[in-house]
């Protein structure tokens, strides 16, 4: 084959992989095993760019691990329960299985052209009964250890979808599904126990020395560390004292009023007794429970008519308040409000016209509070209300002391809490794991046996037994599903019909890939010798929840016997990298609203775009992350039929560091290719190449120049690094006058080097150049380091201080010969004109300095 031809090579190279299973994963404690694993997709029936980048990413590493002698473990499965099928059932008339199903066989057809390394054998979807069946075990084994319990709790109610909401899935107040307003509701909720390991949680971040800085302080600040006061507000009235916990008790001098949460049982045991309270209380529960929601709502309040003693001057009352932005899932449900040092205190105290009575300032003076001064803890203030300590002190000692006085007099008690809440899993949907209990009028909550599991979700294939369409739980609507035996008396009992938070399905996955035929949750053999994941790789927008989630997961199924110790963190190192993008193209429509057209819609001329039908000219929008909504995205399998799986590898790879977003061009797609033809030649070239030549060692020197290079950036995640070094050794080749033998040296090489990035390519240069056997099977090149050793060194010439030209001497070549050899160069003559110079300084190994 004299030319290029993708396609053909491609399809060529992946059936000898496939025929000779070179990519199952199979124990061999011969070999340093290793578990690379890329976070698993959603499938939504379209691969995008960016997955391209994530995948390819881990396949450089899969194969660069395999060809040093690792026992590789790369899996793929995906993340299929979800609200998207659900929402695709409600508008197509299908079920949510079939829409799944159907999109995974499409993504895995549309990843198979790619090349990647992956053990297709281990496949599995979240939506298998095989799989969630285990995460059953895993609930009733956590049931059984007391890390997951059942309580009222308030949540984010989607009014449309009717279904509990994450945080996350709730954008400027809304649904991120439906749209609607989100509400506060209060449900009875399943919760896992992760407050409890909040403490080792944020311990453990130190360790994790291999994980990017910025995600451990993200993890760190979510689980959210603090020392308070907690302590009570005696009430006028002789009723029930009200606790409240604070993080800020050196400001307890700028008390404004009391603030209890909407669902704190004072506020309720008044709702019961006032229409007024009601009704406040009502419109309380339409906002959201995010913290986006409570910063951005207006402020609401209601005057109980309650009045409370302050703890240091029973003389001073203060009014307690129902207010709309404190959560009873935080603390205690009430608060102090110190309106001076709080910025939603200030709101709130000023548009009910309460007190701002400020307690501290900045040592240089405060002006005329138009908003509240809220300084760190480590900052140094001037305390001009404080009750304990120094006048002048950091904010930390405030508090300190502020604890200690309470403590030494009695009225409150020092206390470390945390902001990470439980983890609230019920779901109100059909498309989600099944929870495996039973309510028994007789026996109450019952757990499921485990020999019943899977407790599968109810399929039927004509579509008749349930309707999507509805709104709320179609589980709820099954004319049979939800009534069975209670597995404790036997008698006529109904399924819990809520399902898991899809986060459960992702918080595990990586320990199912050790065996996912097993028929435990794990196989612990399979788990001791694959487990950790030694690298993981994913998008920054998993930082907090799901590996928070699943750091979780794996002490929890520790605890159950499913994991061993080590793998109680089970990520050992984690890349997040950038994202793909791509210009926006837009024109305005008839109605002022703009219109988005997809690249291939337009044509790019003296840095202007056209459509390409009408030819009207498009404004174009600065690359941004790729996304359907504004059509600017690139369909990788047009890239693939255009260019080769390669060539789309090699630019999501070379353009741009991992970590950082890489744009997507088509000129970019267009360079690669001519790229990868022009090694294609050369490697052809090398192959047919007879005799001898000049040069042998020099190209072999710069070979193993490039064995070193490219080798540390694949170490380092610096692919773009080895990728330049790639480009620098093809130019090398290209020019290099070496005999036969060191030609085809070196081009083996190259497609050893560039095997990992371009897989197809090097296995056809490979097969052109003689090597043995799939160079995907072959042992990563290693550089010679006596071939790293410099004879000669390049020393740049200045005459007073000009550049004037450069020689290449031996290192070790005598001071006086590198003068002569200076002076004669013909940049030095010009300018010396035949007169002697007044001085020639030679710095050995730098540069050579001649004074005229």
């Amino acid at each position: 084959m004299s030319r290029y031809e993708a396609s053909a090579i491609e399809a060529k190279w992946q059936k000898a992989w496939e025929e000779a299973g070179i990519f199952r994963a199979k124990e061999d404690r011969s070999k340093p095993k290793y578990y690379v694993l890329e976070m698993f997709p959603y499938p939504s029936g379209k691969l995008h760019m960016g997955h391209v980048r994530n995948y390819t990413m881990g396949d450089v590493i899969a194969r660069y691990k395999a060809s040093t002698g690792h026992n590789v473990l790369h899996p793929m499965g995906f993340d299929a329960f979800g609200m998207p099928a659900e929402n695709a059932a409600m508008a197509s008339g299908g079920h949510p299985k079939d829409w799944t199903y159907s999109n995974i066989d499409t993504m895995v057809e549309q990843m198979k052209p790619l090349g990647l390394s992956l053990d297709w054998s281990r496949m599995f979807a979240t939506c298998d009964p095989e799989y969630y069946g285990q995460q059953q075990a895993l609930f009733l084994d956590f049931l059984e250890k007391g890390l997951v319990y059942r309580k009222n709790a308030v949540v984010n109610w989607d009014p449309v979808d009717m279904t509990v909401l994450a945080n996350e899935q709730v954008e400027n107040g809304r649904g991120w599904r439906s749209g609607a307003l989100v509400e506060r509701r209060e449900l009875t909720q399943w919760f896992f126990k992760i407050s409890d390991y909040s403490d080792e949680l944020l311990e453990a971040l130190d360790g994790l020395e291999n994980w990017p800085a910025k995600v451990r302080l993200m993890q760190e600040n979510w689980i959210g560390k603090s020392r308070g006061l907690q302590f009570a507000f005696e009430r006028t009235d002789g009723g029930e004292a009200i606790e409240v916990y604070t993080t800020r008790p050196d400001t307890l001098m700028g008390a404004s009023f009391v603030g209890i949460s909407p669902d704190h049982p004072i506020a309720k045991q008044l709702e019961a007794e006032s229409a007024e309270v009601a009704a406040f209380v009502a419109e309380c529960r339409k906002g959201g429970t995010t913290e986006e929601a409570i910063e951005t709502a207006e402020k609401l309040g209601f005057d109980t008519g309650l009045r409370v003693k302050h703890p240091l001057d029973p003389n001073w009352e203060l009014p307690v308040w129902i207010a709309n932005f404190i959560l009873m899932d935080y603390g205690t449900g009430a608060i102090f409000a110190c309106p001076a040092h709080d910025q939603r205190d200030f709101e709130f105290a000023t548009k009910y016209d309460l007190p701002i009575i400020p307690v501290l300032e900045p040592l240089a003076g405060a002006d005329a509070l138009t908003e509240a001064y809220v300084p760190t803890k480590a900052e140094k203030v001037r305390y001009v209300k404080g009750f304990a300590g120094a006048a002048e002190q950091t904010g930390e000692e405030g508090v300190n002391t502020a604890v200690d006085k309470a403590e030494a007099e009695g009225w409150g008690q020092g206390v470390t809490k945390f902001r990470l809440r439980d983890w609230g899993l019920s779901r109100q949907r059909y498309w989600g794991c099944p929870i495996p209990v039973v309510h028994c009028p007789d026996c109450g909550v019952v757990p499921e046996k485990k020999e019943n599991l899977p407790i599968a979700l109810p399929y039927d294939e004509d579509g008749k037994a349930i309707d999507f369409s509805v709104p709320g739980n179609p589980l709820d609507r099954h004319p049979s599903w939800r009534d069975c035996a209670c597995p404790a008396c036997g008698k006529p009992a109904q399924r819990e019909t809520d399902t898991m938070d899809t986060f459960v399905d992702s918080s595990w996955y990586f320990a199912r890939f050790t065996a996912p035929r097993a028929e435990t949750p794990t196989d612990m053999d399979a788990a001791n010798y694959w487990m950790n994941v030694d690298q993981y790789i994913g998008g920054i927008e998993h930082a907090i929840l799901h590996l928070l989630y699943s750091r979780f997961f794996a002490r929890a199924m520790h605890i159950c016997g499913h994991l061993p110790e080590k793998s109680k963190e089970p990520f050992d190192a984690l890349f997040t990298q950038g994202m793909v993008t791509h210009a926006i193209y837009m024109t305005e429509g008839a109605n002022g609203r703009p219109v988005y057209h997809y690249p291939d819609e337009v044509e790019l001329r003296d840095g202007k775009a056209f459509l390409k039908e009408g030819g009207a000219e498009v404004k174009i929008i600065p690359s941004a992350k790729m996304s359907k909504s504004k059509n600017n995205v690139v369909d990788p399998l047009h890239i693939i039929s255009a260019f080769g799986a390669d060539t789309a590898r090699w630019f999501v790879l070379s353009d741009s560091p991992p970590e950082r977003d890489v744009e997507w061009t088509a000129s970019g797609a267009e360079a690669a290719f001519k790229h990868l033809s022009r090694v294609y030649r050369l490697a052809a070239e090398a192959a047919e190449a007879t005799g001898a030549g000049e040069g042998d060692e020099d190209l072999l020197r710069d070979m193993h120049k490039a064995i070193r290079d490219v080798t540390l950036g694949v170490e380092s995640f610096g692919f773009n690094a080895s990728i330049a070094k790639l480009y620098g050794f093809t130019n090398t080749l290209a020019k290099s006058k070496a005999g036969a033998e060191a030609k085809k040296t070196a081009a083996r090489a190259l497609a050893q080097l560039m095997s990992p990035m371009t897989p197809h390519l090097a296995e056809a240069m490979w097969e052109l150049l003689g090597g043995e056997g799939l160079v995907a099977n072959a042992p990563w090149p290693v550089a010679d380091e006596a071939m790293l050793v410099e004879d000669t060194v390049t020393l740049p010439i200045q005459v007073n201080g000009k550049r004037r030209g450069e020689i290449t001497v031996a290192k070790d070549l005598d001071k006086a010969e590198v003068e002569k050899l200076a002076l004669a160069h013909e940049g030095v003559q010009r300018v010396l004109e035949g007169a002697a110079p007044k001085k020639v300084i030679v710095v050995p190994g730098r540069i050579v300095n001649v004074v005229a």
